[in-house]
């Protein structure tokens, strides 16, 4: 008889659990995966996938405003909330099935219960049932951080947003992150008055700060109003069901919703990681080492539940790397160098490896190199609106050390320029590629 019940046992099916499970049962492992919620984690079920679908239904409202431009006459266009919603969702249902057919299709055994770690090698599920494992695998990925006021429990994060009843006609966003901003553009778009309310006077901190600025710029523009230096003091429910929101003022902020979106927590409360003797790192994220491994030797973890990058194509690639090593022979790590990422605002940023600020802390002496154009899409609308790429390379050898953006499709155009951050190329090569006209990418060969 085998020692364990199985070879691994997940815990979570999200990109990162999914992807580890079905790569180690190609390698002929004997998989089991635990999901309490829905297969396909915060990314497809409640994350990007869903959102950017919002973010697609929300840019028509742009397009039909300046089709007049474009010669088209549409009469008696409305926006509905719910056709919208339910789209979504209905698609979101569409791909957790996908997800769990490749898992079937592997031969990975589903599992509908939450479970919990008893020890090094056993885990109990919700139903009471024990099982044993030679390898666990934690990847419950990151839940919503909530800040404490009183009335808090009026307030939605980002797992509900998608499931409104009926659209707000006044939305406060606070937190100064990706997601915040994104729901901000969404909403706004869509005819939302929109609140960003933000404790510092800067938001999106991880990104290039001369990018940063023309985003808020054109946020600002297109009626999203920011309270920097805000904090909510407290919210209260009035009759009419509207909320009232204490900012310290005069007189509080009433709104329809508001939107919690200040940060992430890795999701580890409750996971009876003590009885196994993981240990934890600041904000409840696990400590892994290069290979994913934990503090015990039989147990790993991938994805936002550690103290690493919180994107799902990295959970993705550390759960394949943790299955090859593990159970393929090929022992491997992941490089978190020149990772490129995007906020899917109106218009959208991109970026990939340092931005000004950190180039020239590490560097020193760098040059950069900008392009401040109006993209030829945005002639035909009212917004005067222009996009700017920039270059940062290191001064002598102008080996590229970041390249950031933003503009329409900036997020598509950079996935490409990101592959030659990422193999060291020097500005030469792009000065040496001819340019693509007429695109907003060639601005990239084109800069000065």
């Amino acid at each position: 008889m085998a020692e364990y019940d199985y070879d691994l046992f997940t815990i979570g099916a999200g990109s990162g659990g999914v992807r580890a499970s079905r790569v180690a049962a190609a390698h002929g492992a004997k998989v089991a995966v635990a999901e309490e919620y829905r297969v396909g984690g915060t990314c497809v079920i409640r994350g990007c996938v869903p959102k950017k679908m919002l973010v697609y239904g929300s840019m028509f409202a742009e397009e039909l405003a300046h089709a007049g431009n474009f010669g088209w006459t549409i009469e008696g266009t409305s926006f509905d909330w719910a056709s919208l919603r339910d789209f979504v969702n209905r698609d979101v249902d569409r791909l957790e099935g996908l997800y769990g057919q490749t898992l079937s299709n592997h031969h990975v055994e589903i599992v509908a219960e939450r479970a919990t770690i008893t020890g090094p090698h056993s885990v109990r599920l919700a139903s009471g049932r024990e099982v044993t494992a030679k390898h666990i695998l934690i990847a419950t990925g990151a839940w919503p951080a909530t800040p404490e006021f009183p009335g808090v429990e009026h307030c939605i994060s980002s797992n509900e947003i998608f499931h409104l009843e009926e659209q707000p006609h006044c939305l406060m966003v606070v937190g100064g992150g990706y997601i915040a901003m994104e729901f901000a553009g969404i909403f706004n778009a869509l005819g939302s008055e929109v609140t960003v309310v933000n404790r510092t006077d800067r938001i999106l901190r991880s990104y290039d700060e001369q990018i940063v600025d023309r985003m808020l710029h054109i946020a600002m523009g297109r009626g999203i109003d920011f309270r920097m230096h805000s904090q909510i003091k407290r919210v209260d429910k009035a009759d009419d069901g509207c909320l009232q929101v204490d900012l310290g003022g005069t007189y509080p902020v009433k709104v329809d919703q508001v939107l919690i979106a200040t940060g992430r927590s890795p999701n580890t409360e409750g996971l009876g990681l003590e009885a196994a003797g993981v240990e934890l790192g600041e904000g409840g994220a696990i400590k892994v080492d290069e290979y994913n491994r934990t503090s015990c030797d039989s147990i790993y973890a991938v994805g936002d539940v550690t103290d690493r990058v919180q994107l799902t194509p990295v959970a993705i690639r550390e759960g394949h790397a943790f299955a090859d090593t593990v159970f393929g022979g090929k022992p491997r790590t992941i490089d978190y160098s020149s990772i490129p990422s995007a906020v899917f605002s109106q218009p959208p940023l991109a970026g990939v490896g340092l931005t000004e600020r950190e180039a020239r802390k590490t560097y020193g002496d760098v040059k950069v190199y900008t392009s401040d154009f109006r993209p030829m899409k945005n002639i035909f609308s009212s917004h005067p609106e222009r996009g700017l790429y920039k270059m940062i390379v290191e001064a002598t050898s102008e080996k590229i050390l970041g390249i950031h953006m933003i503009g329409p499709e900036a997020p598509e155009i950079l996935q490409m320029a990101a592959v030659a951050v990422k193999a060291g190329l020097t500005k030469q090569a792009f000065d040496d590629t001819v340019a693509l006209h007429p695109s907003m990418a060639e601005e990239l060969v084109l800069l000065k």
